[in-house]
């Protein structure tokens, strides 16, 4: 891919293709995203068991080696509440985080990011005083990390996710210098059209959260959905699709430094 034509795409900058609802056809999923004109997708982690299957998908696994080559990009890492079965999950340990690190020194010249990290002090997950300091000290250690790997999530390069707070606490992140990624469950949820009425277009990056927070509640999201978040933001903001497509991607470049040397891989 030439450089010229990089910024000429959708970049998904936050996606968990490992998830089991995309085992049985991720081939076409792929596929419909690149038909969508998506250009890159950000596969993120949320537990070690996870980690394999992303980098495998990135850059080992031949089928996706040979037809989709610098086009899903890992990031590894562990996420505040860990899945122990579909109906039950807990609060992060740092036991959680030592088995995550050795496989994340493995990889960690191939990684575009440390992520999906954050904290989650929703009481069925972390009741106790105890529960909520082991969550920092696991986000503290994945930043400190991300630092040294000089990769997105270090204190001067952060996304966040499908944020939900207040409009008014956003604008301290983009004061940061953050940048807040949206997801097609933008057209049913007017918390995030608030968020982007407010947020500069330079703060914004674009994700999908596959397969979760798609248009329709209850039903798999997937990459290709990104041009719903394009569509909708460019509605609210009264600027055509095609800004929202350049600024965006440009964002997300900014954002992954490693973006633009892997998208023309």
């Amino acid at each position: 891919m030439a450089v010229g034509t990089v910024g000429s795409g959708l970049v998904d900058c936050h996606c968990h293709l490992s998830a089991p609802d995309f085992n049985s056809d991720l081939d076409d999923v792929l596929e419909k995203a690149k038909k969508a004109n998506v250009i890159a997708l950000v596969a993120v982690a949320e537990h070690a068991g996870e980690f394999e299957r992303i980098m495998q998908l990135s850059e080992r696994f031949p089928l996706y080696l040979l037809r989709y080559p610098g086009f899903i990009l890992p990031c590894l890492g562990v996420h505040p509440v860990q899945e122990l079965s579909p109906e039950k999950s807990r609060s992060v340990t740092l036991k959680d985080l030592d088995v995550a690190l050795p496989i994340i020194e493995k990889y960690k010249d191939r990684l575009l990011a440390i992520g999906e990290v954050g904290l989650d002090f929703t009481p069925k997950f972390a009741g106790t005083d105890e529960e909520k300091e082991e969550q920092r000290q696991v986000l503290i250690r994945q930043v400190q990390l991300a630092k040294r790997l000089n990769v997105p999530l270090g204190a001067e390069q952060v996304l966040l996710h499908a944020f939900d707070g207040r409009p008014s606490a956003a604008m301290e992140g983009v004061r940061a210098g953050y940048y807040f990624s949206i997801p097609p469950s933008i057209i049913r949820s007017g918390q995030k059209q608030k968020l982007v009425k407010q947020l500069p277009l330079s703060s914004i990056c674009l994700e999908t959260d596959s397969p979760a927070l798609g248009p329709e509640k209850l039903t798999r999201n997937e990459p290709c959905n990104i041009s719903i978040s394009a569509e909708f933001i460019a509605q609210v903001k009264g600027i055509s699709v095609e800004e929202v497509q350049e600024v965006t991607t440009q964002n997300a470049l900014k954002l992954f430094p490693k973006l633009q040397d892997l998208l023309q891989k």
